[in-house]
C-alpha cells in the first residue's frame, strides 16, 4: 500500500500515517506540496494521501480544504497525533556545543518557551522538520541541531539531545487520509461537508438552527473564500451525527437552505490517544 505525504520520511507525516495504518504494509512516498500529496493519487503514484488539516495551537490550514473538495476525492478517515519535538544532531554533539537550530516555523513556534532559554542560537526556518534532519546527517553538520519527531532521528542516525520540548504537551495535529470515492464508506461517525450560502443576514444562522433541530453536534466549522471576486465564503462543516440518523437525509434537508453542498467524506472520528 502506497501513502503519498506532504514532506520527507522522517515527519510527522509518515508518523501519522504509519499509526493510521498500523498493522498494514506501507510504502511511504515523500511530496513538496500538498497539491503534489493529492495528484500522487490521482496519478496512481499512491493509494491514499495522508495531510494535516489542522493544529491544535496553529489553527486549520485553510488551503486544504480547497484542495481537497478540488481533487473530487474523498475523506475516509482521520488521525490525531500528538506532537512531541525533539532536539536533536550528530552523535557526539552537547546542548552547549548548538550554534544554530533548524526546523519548520511552526515547530520552532511550537518550541519558543524552550529555546528562548538557549543563549547564543541562531533560528534558521527550513521547509519541513525531517528536511533539517537530513541535512545535518548528509552534510556532517556540526554545531547545528534540528527540531523534528523522534522518528527522523532514527532514519537520520542523530542524537536526541532534548525531548519532548515543545511547550504545550496536549498540542496534537488532525490528519485526514484521503482517497478515490470508490474507497468511501457508507456510515461512520463523522461527516464533513461543505457548502455555501447567500450573501444575506441570517443565512448560516438558518443551516445552524436546522442542524440543532436535527440533533446533530456541530464539531467544527470552517469559512474560506470562494475567490470569485464578491466575497462569498464556503463553509466546511464537521457533523456527529447520531448511529441511527440518516446521511442523505440531512443533506436533503440542508439543501433547502445552502448552495453547493457536497459531502467530502463519511468516516469514523479518530481517537487521542497516540503519541509520536
Amino acid at each position: 500500500m502506497r501513502i503519498s505525504i506532504q514532506g520527507e520520511k522522517g515527519s510527522f507525516h509518515e508518523v501519522a500515517a504509519r499509526q493510521y495504518f498500523k498493522g498494514e504494509e506501507i510504502e511511504i512516498v515523500p511530496c513538496s506540496t500538498f497539491d503534489l500529496t493529492l495528484m500522487a493519487v490521482t496519478e496512481n503514484k499512491s493509494d491514499f494521501a495522508v495531510m494535516a488539516i489542522e493544529n491544535a495551537r496553529s489553527g486549520s490550514i485553510l488551503y486544504n480544504y480547497s484542495l481537497i473538495r478540488e481533487s473530487g476525492m474523498k475523506i475516509l478517515g482521520e488521525h490525531n497525533l500528538r506532537i512531541i519535538q525533539n532536539l536533536m544532531a550528530l552523535p557526539g554533539q552537547s546542548i552547549q556545543s548548538i550554534r544554530e537550530i533548524r526546523s519548520h516555523p511552526i515547530a520552532l513556534a511550537q518550541c519558543m518557551t524552550y529555546l528562548n532559554h538557549l543563549r547564543g542560537v541562531t533560528l534558521v526556518e527550513n521547509e519541513d522538520t525531517a528536511t533539517s534532519a537530513r541535512q545535518i546527517r548528509e552534510q556532517g553538520l556540526k554545531g547545528i541541531a534540528a527540531i523534528a519527531p523522534a522518528i527522523a532521528a532514527e532514519i537520520y542516525d542523530l542524537t536526541i539531545l532534548a525531548k519532548g520540548i515543545e511547550t504545550y504537551k496536549k498540542n496534537y495535529t488532525r490528519f485526514l487520509v484521503v482517497g478515490r470515492t470508490m474507497e468511501q464508506p457508507d456510515h461512520g461517525t463523522k461527516v464533513s461537508i461543505c457548502f455555501s450560502t447567500g450573501h444575506k443576514p441570517g443565512s448560516l444562522a438558518s443551516v445552524l438552527v436546522r442542524l440543532a433541530e436535527l440533533e446533530i453536534n456541530l464539531s467544527k466549522i470552517q469559512s474560506v473564500p470562494r475567490l470569485n471576486g464578491e466575497w462569498e465564503y464556503m463553509f466546511y462543516v464537521d457533523l456527529e451525527p447520531g448511529p441511527d440518523q440518516d446521511i442523505s437525509l440531512i443533506t436533503n434537508i440542508l439543501e433547502n437552505y445552502t448552495t453547493n453542498l457536497e459531502v467530502l467524506g463519511v468516516y469514523n472520528k479518530g481517537d487521542m490517544l497516540y503519541e509520536s
